[in-house]
């Protein structure tokens, strides 16, 4: 993989969240979602989470925090306007804090999940309320960048996020900076695909949140 494409890299990396599931092992190229905000890598350990980025596609990933309270923190990468890649891995300083039990077991870095984003949670939830959608939030989230600013946001989580291939949706707080406005640039994502056997509920699913 050292000369594969940037592009390549980041369309293999969307297509690994599915994989267990998969029907094809080689993802087919797709619109990327017009909400999309952020893709998640996994790994249990930053520094090579940011080697393994690099290492395939020239750009170093920038520290940009930790986010208190939940054990871990992470660097990005801008892919594009609105868009950025996290990877995201447990915070030494944080030992005693529940972190996410997913990455902690990483090895290699592995894409764990997305993030769309709404420019208003509270009408969007009514929605999920009224559709029967159970979910957790909208919860407040913060971290501090390396500079002192702080940004903030509010996220909710879908309870069957059908194992990942759906997102959880953040709505970024009017007086933060979007990460990918000055994370490293170099990457953008062109394609996005999720591929599961069960299309049906999945596409069901996708409409009643709004996504297609």
């Amino acid at each position: 993989m050292n000369n594969i494409s940037r592009r390549t890299f980041l369309t293999l990396l969307t297509g690994a969240t599915s994989a267990p599931h998969a029907l094809a092992a080689w993802p087919k190229i797709a619109e990327v979602p017009t909400l999309l905000d952020h893709v998640l890598l996994g790994c249990n350990d930053l520094d090579r989470g940011i080697a393994f980025v690099e290492e395939h596609t020239r750009v170093r990933a920038a520290f940009g925090g930790v986010h208190p309270g939940r054990g871990t923190q992470n660097a990005l990468l801008s892919l594009g306007e609105r868009r950025y890649l996290e990877i995201i891995a447990p915070d030494p300083k944080q030992a005693g804090v529940e972190q996410y039990s997913v990455i902690t077991k990483l090895a290699e870095p592995r894409l764990i999940g997305w993030a769309a984003h709404r420019d208003d949670l509270e009408p969007f939830a009514e929605q999920l309320r009224k559709q029967g959608i159970e979910f957790e939030g909208p919860q407040a989230g913060s971290r501090q960048r390396p500079d002192g600013k702080v940004l903030r946001w509010r996220a909710l989580r879908l309870k069957d996020d059908h194992g990942g291939l759906l997102p959880f949706f953040i709505e970024w707080s009017k007086d933060s900076v979007h990460p990918s406005v000055d994370a490293p640039k170099g990457c953008t994502l062109t394609d996005f695909e999720a591929t599961t056997p069960e299309t049906e509920d999945l596409l069901h699913a996708i409409s009643l949140v709004q996504l297609d």
